[in-house]
Protein backbone atom coordinates (compact mmCIF):
# COMPACT_ATOMS: atom_id res chain seq x y z
CA UNK A 1 0.00 0.00 0.00
CA UNK A 2 1.53 3.52 -0.75
CA UNK A 3 1.41 5.78 2.00
CA UNK A 4 -0.32 9.29 0.79
CA UNK A 5 1.03 11.99 3.98
CA UNK A 6 3.37 14.16 2.82
CA UNK A 7 5.63 14.44 5.57
CA UNK A 8 8.12 11.96 6.34
CA UNK A 9 8.23 10.72 9.79
CA UNK A 10 10.91 9.09 11.84
CA UNK A 11 10.64 7.28 14.96
CA UNK A 12 13.26 7.55 17.80
CA UNK A 13 13.52 6.05 21.19
CA UNK A 14 12.26 8.43 23.44
CA UNK A 15 14.30 7.47 26.35
CA UNK A 16 17.13 5.27 27.14
CA UNK A 17 20.46 4.86 25.62
CA UNK A 18 20.29 6.11 22.03
CA UNK A 19 17.37 8.68 22.62
CA UNK A 20 20.17 12.02 23.41
CA UNK A 21 22.26 10.54 20.71
CA UNK A 22 19.58 10.27 17.95
CA UNK A 23 18.10 13.72 18.56
CA UNK A 24 21.76 15.08 17.87
CA UNK A 25 22.24 13.31 15.03
CA UNK A 26 19.30 14.67 13.35
CA UNK A 27 19.87 18.25 14.38
CA UNK A 28 23.56 17.84 12.87
CA UNK A 29 21.75 16.79 10.10
CA UNK A 30 19.96 19.77 9.86
CA UNK A 31 16.53 19.45 11.14
CA UNK A 32 14.60 21.61 14.18
CA UNK A 33 11.52 20.65 15.89
CA UNK A 34 9.01 22.22 17.81
CA UNK A 35 7.74 19.45 20.58
CA UNK A 36 3.91 18.81 21.05
CA UNK A 37 2.46 18.82 24.76
CA UNK A 38 3.30 15.43 25.40
CA UNK A 39 6.66 15.68 24.21
CA UNK A 40 5.80 12.57 22.30
CA UNK A 41 5.69 14.19 18.50
CA UNK A 42 8.31 16.77 17.50
CA UNK A 43 6.74 18.57 14.32
CA UNK A 44 9.90 19.03 11.83
CA UNK A 45 10.26 23.30 11.06
CA UNK A 46 13.05 22.85 8.72
CA UNK A 47 12.17 20.16 6.93
CA UNK A 48 9.07 17.97 6.11
CA UNK A 49 10.42 15.52 8.99
CA UNK A 50 8.35 14.83 12.06
CA UNK A 51 9.60 12.69 14.83
CA UNK A 52 7.96 10.05 16.88
CA UNK A 53 9.17 9.40 20.32
CA UNK A 54 8.24 6.06 21.38
CA UNK A 55 9.78 2.77 23.16
CA UNK A 56 12.63 0.98 21.27
CA UNK A 57 10.72 -2.09 20.83
CA UNK A 58 8.01 -0.32 18.96
CA UNK A 59 9.95 0.98 15.88
CA UNK A 60 10.01 -2.05 13.98
CA UNK A 61 6.50 -2.72 14.31
CA UNK A 62 5.93 1.19 13.46
CA UNK A 63 8.29 0.75 10.10
CA UNK A 64 6.50 -2.66 9.62
CA UNK A 65 2.91 -1.42 9.25
CA UNK A 66 3.85 1.85 7.42
CA UNK A 67 3.29 4.70 10.47
CA UNK A 68 6.46 5.70 9.85
CA UNK A 69 9.07 6.19 7.00
CA UNK A 70 12.64 5.64 9.06
CA UNK A 71 13.60 4.73 12.55
CA UNK A 72 16.48 5.13 14.62
CA UNK A 73 17.03 2.10 16.60
CA UNK A 74 19.43 -0.94 18.08
CA UNK A 75 20.20 -3.75 15.91
CA UNK A 76 19.47 -6.17 18.57
CA UNK A 77 15.87 -4.92 18.48
CA UNK A 78 15.42 -4.79 14.72
CA UNK A 79 17.05 -8.10 14.27
CA UNK A 80 15.36 -10.07 17.11
CA UNK A 81 11.40 -8.46 15.80
CA UNK A 82 12.66 -10.26 12.56
CA UNK A 83 13.07 -13.54 13.66
CA UNK A 84 9.67 -13.31 15.84
CA UNK A 85 7.57 -11.57 13.45
CA UNK A 86 5.62 -12.54 10.34
CA UNK A 87 5.52 -9.56 8.58
CA UNK A 88 8.02 -8.35 6.11
CA UNK A 89 10.98 -6.78 8.34
CA UNK A 90 12.33 -2.87 7.88
CA UNK A 91 15.77 -2.53 5.94
CA UNK A 92 18.53 -1.00 7.58
CA UNK A 93 19.91 1.70 5.48
CA UNK A 94 22.82 2.90 7.68
CA UNK A 95 25.08 1.71 10.91
CA UNK A 96 25.11 5.27 12.33
CA UNK A 97 28.48 4.19 15.24
CA UNK A 98 26.91 4.55 18.75
CA UNK A 99 25.02 2.80 20.85
CA UNK A 100 27.89 -0.10 20.37
CA UNK A 101 26.79 -3.12 22.61
CA UNK A 102 26.32 -7.09 22.63
CA UNK A 103 23.86 -9.92 22.98
CA UNK A 104 26.41 -12.35 24.94
CA UNK A 105 25.53 -15.35 27.21
CA UNK A 106 27.02 -15.45 30.68
CA UNK A 107 27.15 -17.93 33.50
CA UNK A 108 27.89 -17.70 36.88
CA UNK A 109 31.23 -16.54 37.87
CA UNK A 110 32.29 -19.88 39.50
CA UNK A 111 30.56 -21.98 36.85
CA UNK A 112 32.65 -24.47 34.52
CA UNK A 113 32.56 -23.48 30.90
CA UNK A 114 34.43 -24.73 28.10
CA UNK A 115 32.05 -23.57 25.34
CA UNK A 116 29.00 -24.18 23.49
CA UNK A 117 28.49 -27.29 24.59
CA UNK A 118 28.45 -26.93 28.54
CA UNK A 119 24.93 -25.29 27.73
CA UNK A 120 23.95 -28.42 26.06
CA UNK A 121 20.69 -29.22 28.89
CA UNK A 122 20.53 -25.92 30.57
CA UNK A 123 18.22 -23.39 31.09
CA UNK A 124 19.13 -20.11 29.27
CA UNK A 125 17.06 -16.91 30.61
CA UNK A 126 16.79 -14.13 27.90
CA UNK A 127 14.55 -11.28 26.75
CA UNK A 128 16.26 -11.98 23.02
CA UNK A 129 14.55 -15.55 22.42
CA UNK A 130 14.10 -15.31 18.79
CA UNK A 131 18.06 -14.58 18.46
CA UNK A 132 18.89 -16.77 21.29
CA UNK A 133 17.12 -19.62 19.27
CA UNK A 134 18.90 -18.62 16.23
CA UNK A 135 22.34 -19.28 18.13
CA UNK A 136 21.69 -22.35 19.51
CA UNK A 137 20.78 -23.56 16.56
CA UNK A 138 23.68 -22.78 15.31
CA UNK A 139 26.04 -24.54 18.11
CA UNK A 140 23.97 -27.74 17.48
CA UNK A 141 22.61 -27.88 21.50
CA UNK A 142 19.98 -28.33 23.12
CA UNK A 143 18.35 -26.05 25.83
CA UNK A 144 16.06 -24.23 27.17
CA UNK A 145 14.96 -20.58 26.89
CA UNK A 146 13.32 -19.05 29.66
CA UNK A 147 11.51 -15.88 28.24
CA UNK A 148 12.33 -12.55 31.01
CA UNK A 149 10.88 -9.16 29.70
CA UNK A 150 13.43 -7.61 32.93
CA UNK A 151 15.93 -8.25 35.69
CA UNK A 152 17.31 -11.58 33.28
CA UNK A 153 20.73 -11.14 34.94
CA UNK A 154 19.79 -12.59 37.91
CA UNK A 155 17.81 -15.41 37.06
CA UNK A 156 20.22 -17.85 38.01
CA UNK A 157 20.73 -16.55 41.48
CA UNK A 158 16.41 -17.01 41.58
CA UNK A 159 17.03 -20.45 40.53
CA UNK A 160 15.36 -19.66 37.31
CA UNK A 161 17.86 -20.66 34.46
CA UNK A 162 21.99 -21.64 34.80
CA UNK A 163 22.68 -19.04 31.76
CA UNK A 164 21.57 -15.52 31.15
CA UNK A 165 21.80 -13.79 27.70
CA UNK A 166 21.28 -10.68 27.50
CA UNK A 167 22.57 -6.97 26.34
CA UNK A 168 26.05 -5.50 27.39
CA UNK A 169 27.61 -2.75 27.05
CA UNK A 170 30.76 -2.39 29.91
CA UNK A 171 29.84 -5.64 31.79
CA UNK A 172 29.38 -3.69 35.05
CA UNK A 173 25.77 -5.03 35.66
CA UNK A 174 27.14 -8.92 35.07
CA UNK A 175 29.83 -8.05 37.10
CA UNK A 176 27.48 -6.74 40.11
CA UNK A 177 25.38 -9.64 39.56
CA UNK A 178 28.45 -12.16 39.88
CA UNK A 179 28.12 -13.43 36.11
CA UNK A 180 30.98 -13.37 33.72
CA UNK A 181 30.55 -13.41 29.85
CA UNK A 182 31.65 -16.11 27.53
CA UNK A 183 29.55 -16.18 24.44
CA UNK A 184 28.87 -13.19 21.88
CA UNK A 185 25.62 -13.83 19.59
CA UNK A 186 25.31 -10.61 18.40
CA UNK A 187 27.48 -7.38 18.13
CA UNK A 188 24.86 -4.24 17.67
CA UNK A 189 24.95 -0.67 17.38
CA UNK A 190 22.28 2.15 16.21
CA UNK A 191 21.06 1.39 12.58
CA UNK A 192 18.67 3.70 10.62
CA UNK A 193 16.04 1.43 9.70
CA UNK A 194 13.21 2.09 6.57
CA UNK A 195 10.15 0.87 6.42
CA UNK A 196 9.67 -2.05 3.60
CA UNK A 197 6.27 -0.65 2.36
CA UNK A 198 6.31 1.46 -1.13
CA UNK A 199 6.07 5.20 -1.04
CA UNK A 200 4.94 8.01 -2.84
CA UNK A 201 7.65 9.79 -4.93
CA UNK A 202 7.07 12.71 -2.61
CA UNK A 203 7.70 10.77 0.56
CA UNK A 204 10.83 8.89 -1.48
CA UNK A 205 12.58 12.30 -1.88
CA UNK A 206 12.14 13.25 1.71
CA UNK A 207 13.32 10.24 2.35
CA UNK A 208 16.56 10.27 0.00
CA UNK A 209 17.21 13.54 0.88
CA UNK A 210 17.45 13.24 4.91
CA UNK A 211 19.28 10.03 4.58
CA UNK A 212 21.85 12.10 2.71
CA UNK A 213 22.18 14.37 5.02
CA UNK A 214 22.43 11.78 7.97
CA UNK A 215 25.28 9.96 5.94
CA UNK A 216 26.69 12.84 5.08
CA UNK A 217 27.12 14.00 9.19
CA UNK A 218 27.94 9.99 9.10
CA UNK A 219 30.95 10.35 6.32
CA UNK A 220 32.39 13.65 8.22
CA UNK A 221 32.19 12.16 11.79
CA UNK A 222 36.39 12.06 12.60
CA UNK A 223 37.70 13.22 9.55
CA UNK A 224 39.85 16.09 9.04
CA UNK A 225 40.84 18.33 6.18
CA UNK A 226 44.42 19.15 6.46
CA UNK A 227 45.71 22.33 4.67
CA UNK A 228 49.71 23.06 3.93
CA UNK A 229 51.72 24.94 2.01
CA UNK A 230 54.66 22.74 0.70
CA UNK A 231 57.69 22.60 -1.94
CA UNK A 232 56.16 20.51 -5.31
CA UNK A 233 59.42 18.39 -4.65
CA UNK A 234 57.90 17.05 -1.26
CA UNK A 235 54.57 16.26 -3.03
CA UNK A 236 55.12 12.27 -3.29
CA UNK A 237 56.59 12.00 0.41
CA UNK A 238 53.76 14.21 1.66
CA UNK A 239 51.20 11.84 0.11
CA UNK A 240 52.60 8.81 1.30
CA UNK A 241 52.56 9.90 5.15
CA UNK A 242 49.27 11.17 5.10
CA UNK A 243 46.77 8.87 6.72
CA UNK A 244 44.50 6.96 5.20
CA UNK A 245 43.67 10.08 2.65
CA UNK A 246 40.62 9.74 0.37
CA UNK A 247 41.75 12.81 -1.48
CA UNK A 248 44.64 15.61 -1.79
CA UNK A 249 44.13 18.20 -4.00
CA UNK A 250 47.40 20.74 -5.06
CA UNK A 251 47.12 24.19 -6.21
CA UNK A 252 49.69 26.46 -7.43
CA UNK A 253 50.64 29.44 -5.68
CA UNK A 254 51.24 33.05 -7.41
CA UNK A 255 54.60 34.00 -6.51
CA UNK A 256 55.32 31.80 -4.31
CA UNK A 257 58.22 29.93 -6.17
CA UNK A 258 58.12 26.48 -6.60
CA UNK A 259 55.62 26.35 -3.38
CA UNK A 260 52.08 24.18 -3.77
CA UNK A 261 49.01 24.26 -1.67
CA UNK A 262 47.65 21.02 -0.33
CA UNK A 263 44.46 20.27 1.32
CA UNK A 264 43.89 16.49 1.91
CA UNK A 265 41.21 14.63 3.68
CA UNK A 266 42.21 12.15 6.55
CA UNK A 267 39.99 9.91 8.14
CA UNK A 268 42.15 7.97 9.94
CA UNK A 269 43.97 9.96 13.44
CA UNK A 270 46.07 13.47 12.61
CA UNK A 271 48.44 13.31 15.66
CA UNK A 272 50.92 15.44 16.15
CA UNK A 273 53.99 13.29 14.70
CA UNK A 274 52.86 13.51 11.82
CA UNK A 275 52.58 17.48 11.41
CA UNK A 276 56.08 17.37 12.63
CA UNK A 277 57.37 15.07 10.00
CA UNK A 278 55.23 17.07 7.46
CA UNK A 279 57.26 19.85 9.09
CA UNK A 280 60.70 18.13 8.56
CA UNK A 281 59.83 17.55 5.04
CA UNK A 282 59.65 21.56 4.27
CA UNK A 283 56.28 21.68 4.86
CA UNK A 284 54.55 25.16 6.62
CA UNK A 285 51.28 26.46 7.41
CA UNK A 286 49.74 23.70 8.52
CA UNK A 287 46.21 23.72 9.14
CA UNK A 288 44.08 20.75 10.30
CA UNK A 289 40.20 21.23 10.39
CA UNK A 290 37.44 18.94 12.07
CA UNK A 291 34.48 18.42 9.37
CA UNK A 292 31.40 18.05 10.38
CA UNK A 293 29.67 16.84 7.31
CA UNK A 294 30.36 15.53 4.11
CA UNK A 295 28.18 15.10 0.74
CA UNK A 296 29.57 12.95 -2.16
Amino acid sequence: MTVQRDRLRIAVQKSGRLSDASLVLLERAGLSFRSSRDRLFLYGESMPVDVLLVRDDDIPGLLAEGSCELGIVGRNILDECARISNVSPPTVRAALGFGACRLSIAVPRDAEYSGPGSLDGQRIATSYPGLLAEWIARQGIRADIVVLNGSVEIAPRLGKAEAVCDLVSSGATLAANQLREVETVLESQAVLAVTPNELSPLLTRHLEHLCARIEGVQSGRGARLLMMQAPRSALAAIQRLLPSSQSTSVSLLEGEGDDIAVQALCTDPLGWQHLEQLKLLGARRLIVLNVEQMLA
